[in-house]
C-alpha cells in the first residue's frame, strides 16, 4: 500500500518538476540535465571545508557560473549548455573523484591540482574521448592506473604526479595518440615500463622519475620520434644497461637516469645534436666516459657516484654553455684538463662548478689559475697532498639554490593602498597597480643555474601571456628537489598614458591570462622544460573576476511560470516525502531487526565480546566528539571512549564506503575473540546497530610505532634498547598466530601503524581485518603450504612471491615484519619519493655502509647489536620465500641480540613493572629472569602466553 502512493506521488511529482523545469530551460538555454546532476554528485563527494562550492547549489550551473564550472558559450544541436572545463584548482578539497565524471560528454580540461582528494582515479574517466587535459597532481590518490584512460583519444596531458599511485602502467597508454605530456613523477608505480609506448607518435615529455618502476629501460623508447625530456630517476632497472639506442633519440633535450641500479658502460650520446642536460649519476656504470664531444647545449653533465674508470675527457673543454660537470665518487685517474676552465669566457651571470672529488686523480694539466665565477672542488685525491693545490681540496660548500632577485625600480618610497603597490618594472612611470600573483614552478628545467637565463625567461614568459616584458616581476626563484625551480610571479596591468587612477586589469583580462596557465597555452620552451602552475591567487579588485556572483534581477516570464508549478510541485512533495518517511522508517525497523538476528546468532557462540549499543558508543565518546578522534584509516575513524564502567578503550567506527566491510567486520571479531596473547590488542567488544559497525578495543595510549618513528610526531625518539623490545613482542605475537593459534593464522597486514604500544611502550600487533587461516591438513594427514588468496596489504610491506603468485604463506607475515624490523633502525617509510627500504637498505649494507643509514634520532647503541638485528632483518625480506627464517627462528635470533645488549641500555628501556594497588604480581624467580624479562625459553610451545609480565585478563 504504501509503495503505491509514493510510486503516484512520485510520479505527478516528477511531470510538474519536468514542465516546470523546461520552461525554464526554454526561457535560458540551460545546461543540459545530465550535467547538472552529475556535478551534484561530484559535490556530493568531496569536502569542502573552505566552501568554494557553495553556490554548486543554487541556479543553474553554467547561467550562475557555478565556482570551477566553464561552459561553452553557445548551446549545442541539443539544445544545451556544456560544461567545457572543471577548473577546481588548489582549493582544499578533499574526499573522493566520482564515478559521475564519466557524464560530461564534451569536457575538454579536468584540473584537480593541489587539493588533498583520496581513493582511486575512477575508470568512468575515460568515457571523456573529448577530454584534452587531465589534470590530478598534488593530491593523495592511491590505487593503479585504469586501463580505460587509453580510450582517451584526444588526451594532451595527463598529470597524476604527486600522489601515491600505484600499480603498473597500462598498455593501453599505447593508444593515446594525440597525448605530449605523460608527467607520473613522484607516485609508486611500479612494474615495467610497457616497451608499446614507443608506438605514441606525439610524446613529448615522460616523467616518471620516483616510483618503484623495475624490468629494463625498454631500448624502443628511442624510436619516440617527438620525445625530448625522459626523466626517471630514482626507480629499480637494477642489474640493467642505459641501451646503446639511446644515443639515437635525435630530439632530445634531457636524459636524467639518476639512482635507477643501472651498470654497464654509458653509451655513446655524442650522435644527439641539442641535448643540453644529462644525469647519470648514483648508479653502478663502469668503464670509461665516452670521449666524443657532447652538443655545444650542453649545460650538465653529472656523472658522479658510479665506478667509471680511466681519464677525464678533453672533449669536456669544448662545451660553450657547460654550467655542471661532476664526475665525482668514481675511480677516475691521471691528470685534471685545466682546459675545461681556460677555454671559457665567462659574463657576470655565468658560473661554471666543478666538481672532481674522490677520485684517483694525481695532479692539473696546465695553469692552476682559476679565472673568476669558476669553482673546481678536488677533495678526496692523491693530488690534494701537494700544498700547492690547498685551494681546491677543501669540503665542497653548500648551495641553498636560491636566486635573489634584485629590484632595478626607481620608484619613489611611497606606499600604495592596498591591495595596490608598484608596478616597479615600468619604463615609462611609476603606477600603482594591483599585481595578479602566480606560484609556477618549472618541472624539468635544462640548467643548473638560473641566473643567466633570467631576463631570457622573463621575455619567454611574457611574450607566451602576450605581455609586455615590464609587467612581469620575478619575486623569488628557488631549487627544489627534482631538481625544478619554483617562482613567485607579479603581473601588472599594463601603463596607460594620462590615466590617473590606480590601474587593475579588466575581468576579460584576468580570465584570458588565467585561462593561458590552467589550458597550458603558454608554447613549450625547449630549455625551460614543463611548467605547473601552483597557484593563482585572485585577491582585492580580482575576487569575483573568475566567478562571479550572479546578479541577475526580475523575474522571467517563464521563470513565472516555473515557480506557480513549483508551488503545485512543493505540495505534492510534502504529501509523497510524509509517505516516503513513513516507508523508510518501517524499511530501516525491518533490516535492522532482520540484522541483528542475523549477528545474534554469531553473538551466541562468542564468548567475552560484549555486544555494544549504539547509545553506549555516543556516550563513551561524547557522541563521537572530534576532539575524541585518535585515528583514521581505510576502515573508518578511531575514538578514545570511556565506558560506563570506567574503562578506557579505543573505538573504530566504520564509515560508510570504508575499504573494509561487512566480511572484515565479522573477520576480526572471530578472530580477536580467540586470541589471547600479551603482544596482540584485546577485542572487548562490538557494535552492530543503527546501520554502524564498530569494534571496541583495549586503548593503547602510546599509539601507533609509525609515529613513534616519525620525526614530526614524536616528541622523544626511541632507544634502541625500545626498539629491540618492540621487535621481539612483535615477533612473539605474530608467533602465536602462525603456531598457537587454533587453527593457525596469517596476519597479512603487518606495518607499523598496525602495531601499537600500550603505556610501557610493550608493543601489541592489531587491525586483524585482513587475516586469513591458515591450511588445514587434509585426510591424509598433510596440509598445504600456503592459502590461495586475492593479494592484499599494504604497498612496501608485501611479500614480493605473494604478490606474483597470490600465494600466502606464513613467511609472507615473516617479510612483512622484516620491513618494520628496517622501519625501527632506520626510521624511514616503506616507500618514500620512490625509494623502497628494503633496497635502500641493502644497497649501504652491501658497500658497508649500514650506518650511513642507522636513524640518527636514535641516540648511542651498541654496533655488533645493531649489525645482527640489521642482518636479521634483510633476512626477512629475502625475495625467496626459503631464504627467510621462519618466525619462531625470528624470535629467537631476537632474543639472541637482546641477550647481547649491554644491562646499562636495558634498565634504560625497561617499563616499569610495579603493580597497581590491589594486584598481585608473583616476582620473579632468578636473577637471570628479571635481567631478561622479554625472553620465553620455549618458542615453541604454549609457555609464549606467560612469563614475567602479568598477562591482562580478557574483560
Amino acid at each position: 500500500m504504501y509503495q503505491s502512493k509514493l510510486w503516484v506521488y512520485s510520479t505527478v511529482l516528477v511531470l510538474c518538476l519536468y514542465w516546470s523545469s523546461v520552461l525554464v530551460e526554454a526561457q535560458d538555454g540551460i545546461t543540459d540535465p545530465v550535467e547538472v546532476s552529475a556535478l551534484r554528485a561530484i559535490k556530493k563527494s568531496l569536502i569542502d571545508p573552505n566552501k568554494n562550492l557553495s553556490n554548486w547549489n543554487r541556479g543553474d550551473p553554467c547561467a550562475a557560473s557555478w565556482t570551477g564550472v566553464l561552459c561553452f558559450n553557445t548551446t549545442l544541436d541539443d539544445g544545451y549548455l556544456h560544461v567545457r572545463e572543471l577548473q577546481l584548482l588548489n582549493m582544499n578539497l578533499s574526499g573522493t573523484l566520482s564515478p559521475e565524471l564519466g557524464r560530461f560528454s564534451y569536457m575538454k580540461i579536468l584540473d584537480f591540482m593541489w587539493n588533498n582528494l583520496t581513493g582511486s582515479i575512477p575508470k568512468e574517466i575515460g568515457n571523456i574521448t573529448s577530454l584534452e587535459l587531465l589534470l590530478l597532481n598534488g593530491n593523495q590518490l592511491s590505487g593503479p592506473l585504469p586501463e580505460e584512460l587509453g580510450n582517451l583519444a584526444n588526451l594532451d596531458r595527463i598529470q597524476i604526479d604527486q600522489n601515491h599511485i600505484s600499480g603498473s602502467i597500462p598498455k593501453s597508454f599505447a593508444n593515446l595518440n594525440k597525448t605530449k605530456h605523460f608527467h607520473m613523477n613522484n607516485n609508486s608505480i611500479s612494474g615495467q615500463i610497457p616497451p608499446e609506448l614507443s608506438r605514441l607518435p606525439s610524446l613529448v615529455h615522460f616523467l616518471l622519475d620516483n616510483n618503484n618502476l623495475i624490468g629494463y629501460l625498454p631500448p624502443e623508447l628511442s624510436e619516440l620520434p617527438k620525445l625530448l625530456i625522459l626523466q626517471v630517476d630514482n626507480n629499480n632497472f637494477e642489474g640493467t644497461t642505459i641501451p646503446e639506442s639511446f644515443g639515437n633519440m635525435s630530439n632530445l633535450l634531457k636524459l636524467s637516469l639518476r639512482n635507477c641500479g643501472l651498470q654497464g658502460p654509458i653509451p655513446n650520446l655524442s650522435r644527439i645534436p641539442k641535448l643540453g642536460y644529462l644525469d647519470l649519476s648514483s648508479n653502478q656504470l663502469n668503464g670509461t666516459i665516452p670521449p666524443d664531444k657532447l652538443s655545444d647545449n650542453i649545460t650538465t653533465i653529472d656523472l658522479s657516484n658510479n665506478n667509471l674508470t680511466g681519464i677525464i675527457p678533453n672533449s669536456f673543454s669544448k662545451l660553450p654553455n657547460l654550467q655542471k660537470l661532476s664526475v665525482a665518487n668514481n675511480s677516475l685517474d691521471g691528470s685534471v684538463p685545466s682546459t675545461i676552465w681556460q677555454n671559457r669566457t665567462l659574463n657576470s651571470t655565468e658560473q661554471l662548478v666543478l666538481e672532481f672529488q674522490n677520485n684517483n686523480l694525481t695532479d692539473i694539466s696546465g695553469s692552476i689559475n682559476i679565472p673568476p665565477n669558476v669553482t673546481v672542488w678536488l677533495e678526496g685525491n692523491p693530488l690534494c697532498t701537494n700544498t700547492s693545490l690547498d685551494q681546491f681540496c677543501g669540503p665542497e660548500s653548500e648551495d641553498n639554490g636560491t636566486t635573489v632577485i634584485n629590484s632595478t625600480t626607481v620608484c619613489p618610497v611611497q606606499s600604495c593602498p592596498f591591495p595596490y603597490e608598484y608596478s616597479i618594472t615600468s619604463p615609462i612611470n611609476c603606477f600603482c597597480a594591483a599585481p595578479l600573483l602566480v606560484t609556477y614552478r618549472l618541472k624539468s628545467p635544462g640548467f643548473s643555474d638560473f641566473r643567466p637565463y633570467r631576463i631570457q625567461f622573463e621575455k619567454y614568459l611574457s611574450s607566451g601571456l602576450e605581455l609586455y616584458q615590464y609587467q612581469l616581476e620575478l619575486v623569488n626563484v628557488a631549487w627544489e628537489k627534482g631538481p625544478r625551480l619554483r617562482m613567485s610571479l607579479k603581473l601588472f596591468p599594463a601603463f596607460v598614458v594620462n590615466d590617473t587612477q590606480t590601474h587593475t586589469f579588466n575581468t576579460s583580462e584576468v580570465r584570458r591570462i588565467m585561462s593561458m596557465f590552467t589550458g597550458w597555452n603558454i608554447p613549450d620552451s625547449d630549455l625551460f622544460g614543463p611548467y605547473e602552475l601552483l597557484g593563482f591567487d585572485l585577491l582585492g579588485p580580482y575576487a569575483n573576476a573568475i566567478y562571479p556572483v550572479s546578479q541577475k534581477s526580475g523575474i522571467s516570464k517563464g521563470a513565472l511560470i516555473g515557480i506557480v508549478l513549483g508551488g503545485i510541485a512543493a505540495a505534492v512533495t510534502l504529501s509523497a516525502i510524509v509517505s516516503l518517511l513513513i516507508l523508510r522508517t518501517r524499511i530501516r525497523d525491518h533490516r535492522a531487526i532482520s540484522k541483528r538476528r542475523r549477528l545474534s546468532k554469531a553473538s551466541l557462540k562468542i564468548e567475552g565480546v560484549k555486544d555494544f549499543t549504539y547509545g553506549e558508543m555516543a556516550s563513551a565518546t561524547q557522541n563521537f566528539d572530534s576532539s575524541a578522534q585518535v585515528g583514521q584509516g581505510g576502515y573508518g575513524k578511531v575514538y578514545k571512549g570511556t565506558l560506563a564502567d570506567g574503562t578506557v578503550v579505543a573505538i573504530k567506527r566504520a564509515q560508510e564506503g570504508s575499504l573494509q566491510g561487512e566480511k572484515e567486520f565479522l573477520t576480526e571479531i572471530q578472530l580477536l575473540s580467540r586470541l589471547h596473547h600479551r603482544n596482540l590488542v584485546s577485542l572487548i567488544g562490538f557494535c552492530d546497530e543503527e546501520g554502524e559497525q564498530m569494534l571496541v578495543y583495549e586503548f593503547m595510549s602510546n599509539g601507533t610505532l609509525r609515529d613513534h618513528l616519525s620525526a614530526a610526531k614524536s616528541k622523544e625518539p626511541l632507544s634502541f634498547a625500545t626498539r629491540l623490545r618492540i621487535a621481539l613482542a612483535s615477533a612473539k605475537g605474530i608467533l602465536y598466530l602462525h603456531t598457537e593459534a587454533n587453527p593457525p593464522i596469517f596476519h597479512r597486514d603487518i606495518k607499523a601503524s598496525n602495531i601499537l604500544l600500550d603505556s610501557k611502550f610493550i608493543a601489541k600487533v592489531a587491525d586483524f581485518g585482513l587475516s586469513r587461516l591458515a591450511p588445514v591438513p587434509e585426510i591424509e594427514g598433510n596440509a598445504p603450504a600456503h592459502v590461495s588468496t586475492v593479494v592484499k596489504g599494504t604497498p612496501g610491506y608485501l611479500d614480493p612471491e605473494y604478490f606474483l603468485t597470490h600465494k600466502l604463506t606464513d613467511k609472507s607475515d615473516v617479510y612483512s615484519l622484516g620491513v618494520v624490523f628496517l622501519e625501527l633502525l632506520t626510521g624511514m617509510q616503506p616507500i618514500s619519493h620512490g625509494k623502497n627500504i628494503v633496497r635502500e637498505v641493502n644497497i649501504a649494507f652491501q658497500s658497508g655502509m649500514i650506518f650511513s643509514v642507522i636513524d640518527g634520532r636514535m641516540g648511542s647503541y651498541p654496533s655488533d647489536c645493531v649489525e645482527k638485528f640489521l642482518s636479521l632483518a634483510l633476512k626477512c625480506c629475502e625475495d625467496d620465500t626459503d631464504s627467510r627464517p621462519s618466525m619462531a627462528g625470528v624470535v629467537r635470533q631476537l632474543e639472541n641480540i637482546w641477550l647481547m645488549m649491554p644491562e646499562s641500555d636495558i634498565k634504560i628501556s625497561e617499563p616499569s613493572l610495579t603493580p597497581k594497588a590491589g594486584k598481585e604480581v608473583t616476582p620473579p624467580s632468578s636473577s637471570s629472569e628479571v635481567k631478561h624479562p622479554y625472553l620465553s625459553l620455549d618458542v615453541s610451545g604454549s609457555n609464549l602466553d606467560s612469563g614475567v609480565i602479568p598477562t591482562i585478563a580478557p574483560r
